[in-house]
């Protein structure tokens, strides 16, 4: 059933469907314009699409047709649809204005607008009804909620002063079930002093993987917003082979100075990914795969890839090194699948049970080589040893895919992509279809 009034609150993230049924998309935020003389009036919703490129589209409220507590329902015309970009008169409830400082007119209390209603009347507008507003407390105990309220619009006054804004929590709440991935488009949709908000509010663990989901160039625009100590704590916790790609992008006085203030193991193992060429097995690489030895069982190496901060991709094996086991390790010895692990008893010895087939690349293995090996073998991590025949890291495939796809393939469709000339892949495609055919 549909309703005539909703907080904003509660669509964040709400299913969106088409009128025969099938969804289309989830709602992440609504778009409003002020007024001068009025509540903000509604001109719709953004959109993100369902499938991989997860665009963001705007849809007016003239083509939504119901909104519940569980779904919206829109009429649908891909041909109308178009990517979201919002111009200067726009403001997104979610990303703009929850969070935002107010003052009450008739007592000069300031509060804080934690949600807003959106409203339909008699004419099919839609426009902002009610704030509810988080005011500050009025006795000295620091027990239960602070006071809140609800107010109209023009009992207010909005606090445009930056200075005066209290933290993003309720972007980030609302985007808090986001994959790393998803959650980096919508901070890059937003105006970048509110990005970098957000960005202040974030935890370094999760800014660590939203990071590692952006363009360079964005993640430079992050880094050189936080302070050093901090843009360091962040770095620690990326993916070493992300850190470096990270790192070598900034100047020289800068790249040493966060290097020095980074754990020692993290900074050795950026600085080491640093000496190689980005086109060459050893640019590509990340130095933290599992390693046992070979007397390690089948059980113990099981429990390592159960590790809540393994990737899915470094998840697939575990590789067998004589002593020490952490990069540069001793002599490389071969690797054991997961699915092989899961066919042998738990006491079974982890050498004994060796992959001989896949050979390691070297450091200096071109990029369209390693493609080539992984094609070869259908493999998802690729080992990578050195001169001595040290195991030093691992290649996996998602990291071959950001470095071979174009930088625009977030944004843009595969159609799109194709009919640009954007995807130039034509000697790492035909080397995997090769390898297929060779079959």
């Amino acid at each position: 059933m549909s309703v005539s009034k909703v907080f904003v609150a509660r669509l964040a993230n709400t299913p969106v469907f088409d009128p025969d049924g099938d969804r289309v998309g989830r709602c992440r935020d609504v778009i409003v314009n002020y007024r001068s003389e009025h509540s903000p009036h509604v001109n719709g919703i953004l959109v993100e699409l369902t499938g991989a490129t997860r665009r963001s589209v705007f849809v007016s409220m003239e083509s939504v047709s119901s909104i519940g507590s569980a779904q919206l329902i829109v009429e649908w015309d891909e041909s109308e649809l178009h990517p979201f970009e919002q111009r200067g008169e726009e403001v997104r409830v979610l990303a703009d204005l929850l969070d935002r400082s107010v003052t009450v007119r008739s007592t000069g209390v300031r509060g804080v607008i934690e949600d807003v209603s959106i409203e339909e009347d008699d004419a099919g507008e839609w426009s902002i009804g009610q704030l509810y507003l988080r005011l500050p407390r009025t006795t000295k105990t620091f027990f239960g909620k602070p006071p809140s309220a609800y107010m109209t619009w023009a009992e207010v006054e909005l606090d445009l002063d930056p200075e005066g804004d209290t933290p993003a929590t309720q972007f980030l709440t609302a985007h808090s079930e986001m994959e790393p991935s998803d959650l980096a488009d919508a901070l890059l949709e937003l105006p970048e002093e509110r990005m970098l908000e957000v960005v202040e509010e974030m935890p370094d663990e999760r800014l660590a993987d939203v990071l590692e989901e952006m363009y360079e160039d964005d993640q430079v625009v992050i880094i050189e917003h936080l302070d050093e100590e901090r843009a360091a704590d962040v770095l620690d916790r990326m993916q070493p082979d992300d850190a470096a790609d990270l790192v070598a992008r900034l100047d020289d006085e800068k790249s040493e100075s966060l290097l020095g203030l980074m754990e020692p193991e993290e900074a050795e193992d950026v600085r080491m990914l640093l000496e190689f060429e980005p086109n060459t097995a050893g640019g590509l690489m990340t130095t933290d795969p599992i390693i046992v030895s070979a007397d390690a069982t089948v059980a113990e190496a099981l429990v390592l890839i159960r590790r809540q901060e393994i990737s899915a991709a470094l998840a697939t094996a575990v590789f067998v090194t004589a002593s020490p086991y952490e990069c540069p390790t001793g002599r490389y010895l071969g690797l054991v699948h997961f699915q092989r692990l899961l066919r042998y008893p738990p006491h079974e010895r982890v050498g004994a049970i060796l992959d001989k087939r896949t050979e390691p690349v070297h450091t200096d293995t071109t990029d369209v080589e390693v493609v080539r090996s992984l094609a070869r073998y259908d493999l998802v991590a690729l080992p990578v040893v050195d001169d001595e025949d040290r195991l030093v890291g691992v290649i996996t495939v998602d990291d071959v895919l950001d470095h071979i796809l174009p930088d625009d393939w977030r944004t843009v469709s595969a159609e799109e992509s194709l009919e640009t000339g954007a995807i130039m892949l034509p000697d790492t495609t035909t080397i995997a279809v090769q390898e297929r055919r060779r079959r």
